[in-house]
């Protein structure tokens, strides 16, 4: 198993994959779109205004990152497909104790499930990593549970990979033992915008599924796109490893946009009609004809707090802003009307913090660091909404992503005397300088020398894709 599992990652290049512990041969039931729902935000939208969301745009699978009790309660009776995780930072604990795995299964799944004719949530599994395992509850629906958050990921070297497999075996025990196991299918996360990001030799027309584009040739086999290029390599992977028919879901699948080059809401809605497209026709692909897999898009909304370990475009993939505001209009194959926005969301009130200009700015840049080693300045990054905006505008902008991180404090405007309030917006063109959310989770961040450490890190990180002017530019 161990050389099976190590051939499957080896020969995927631009693929993350979940692999199931239990194989099925393909069910070639009507293909279906879902959402990936996270959370990694410091002020993220109330599920009662996500659900309805999810429900106005007819959207009836949604895969979750972690089992946030609030938001399973807030799935209930919803009618949605719900898809849990466990994350990366639970996989030592569940490894290492088969009663931590019970206590999770019992807390995060049993409860939850026991009484679905009842309002209960309707857990159709879960696809936040490499490990798939799958339980069948009340034979209602097939439900899955996957272990770690890509935890193979090539940035994340040794720090998650050696628990994966124990956790995986007590998840499983404790899923059999309370009597919900079952089988289930072979999730991957499929990124044509990485292909381009990191493989200079594939074209951004080719991952856009655009039909003049140049097509590639592999035999017999003719490539138009990216996506079904990535997906019948993991299908040549799984069919070399003993598994040539089982079914695949598309775990992640989307287009960032800002924080990079290309990484744009225009790009991101043509990528995106051409996948809706491309899945909607059942065309298939070259090894999978006649057929579309099960997708689950990335991500329903923006998360300010993702890590950006692989670039700072990770805080931009949602098709809806943080506050639940579509970026772009598109058909998500349940209906040919727009999308529909949240509806009644609350904000703190129309106030920025920007640049004090009548005060001696020859220290400004170091405040600007420092608000971003804390806030999310990604947008500035190179190719990024706010990269062409000029000094010190783009000062203005790292204090007030500060300032609104912390719920608009009057002291998070402060910054030695250099910021100030005020009611005019300062957003440039496609620069927005965001109002955020009221909720009631938004608290502002605790000063513990844990909090300061992992602040540094993100510092460090950022030092390398931002740099602030230090004199006015012409």
């Amino acid at each position: 198993m161990a050389s099976t599992i190590s051939f499957i990652i080896t020969s995927l290049l631009y693929l993350t994959t979940t692999l199931v512990t239990t194989f099925t041969t393909p069910s070639h039931a009507q293909y279906s779109i879902g959402v990936n729902w996270g959370t990694s935000s410091s002020h993220p939208l109330p599920p009662d205004k996500v659900v309805p969301l999810l429900k106005s745009n007819n959207i009836t699978k949604v895969k979750l990152f972690d089992a946030d009790p609030l938001v399973l309660q807030s799935l209930s009776a919803s009618g949605i497909d719900v898809v849990v995780g466990v994350p990366n930072s639970m996989l030592r604990n569940l490894s290492s104790s088969k009663r931590v795995a019970e206590s999770w299964v019992h807390d995060n799944l049993t409860r939850f499930v026991a009484n679905v004719g009842d309002g209960g949530v309707r857990i159709e599994g879960s696809v936040l990593g490499f490990w798939q395992l799958t339980v069948e509850l009340l034979n209602y629906h097939r439900r899955y549970i996957a272990v770690g958050d890509e935890p193979f990921l090539q940035n994340y070297g040794e720090q998650f990979k050696p628990f994966v497999l124990g956790a995986v075996t007590n998840i499983q025990m404790a899923l059999i033992k309370a009597k919900l196991e079952s089988k289930s299918p072979f999730y991957a996360n499929i990124y044509p915008f990485l292909s381009i990001h990191q493989n200079k030799n594939i074209t951004l027309d080719f991952a856009l599924f655009k039909p003049t584009v140049h097509a590639l040739k592999d035999g017999r086999k003719t490539y138009k796109n990216s996506f079904d290029l990535s997906f019948d390599t993991l299908v040549t992977a799984l069919s070399r490893a003993g598994f040539p028919d089982m079914e695949i879901v598309v775990g992640q699948i989307g287009w960032p946009t800002d924080g990079a080059v290309n990484a744009t809401s225009n790009i991101a809605q043509h990528f995106m009609e051409g996948l809706m497209e491309h899945l909607q026709s059942k065309a298939g692909s070259p090894l999978r004809p006649g057929r579309s897999p099960t997708a689950y898009i990335f991500s329903l909304l923006d998360e300010d707090l993702r890590s950006i370990t692989t670039g700072n475009f990770e805080r931009h993939w949602g098709v809806f802003t943080f506050d639940g505001q579509a970026k772009y209009q598109l058909n998500l194959g349940q209906s040919k009307r727009n999308l529909v926005n949240a509806q009644n969301v609350e904000y703190f009130p129309a106030r920025w913090c920007v640049v004090n200009n009548n005060k001696d700015l020859g220290n400004v840049t170091a405040s600007a660091h420092d608000a971003c080693s804390v806030a999310d300045c990604s947008a500035l990054s190179p190719g990024g909404s706010c990269a062409n905006i000029s000094w010190p505008g783009n000062i203005s902008y790292a204090f007030n992503s500060y300032y609104q991180q912390h719920d608009q404090s009057a002291d998070a405007c402060n910054f030695g005397g250099l910021g100030l309030l005020t009611t005019v917006d300062p957003s440039v063109d496609n620069c927005r300088f965001a109002i955020q959310l009221r909720t009631s989770s938004s608290t502002a961040l605790k000063w513990t020398l844990v909090s300061w450490w992992r602040l540094l890190c993100l510092w460090m990180l950022l030092f390398g894709h931002i740099v602030f002017p230090t004199h006015r530019t012409s």
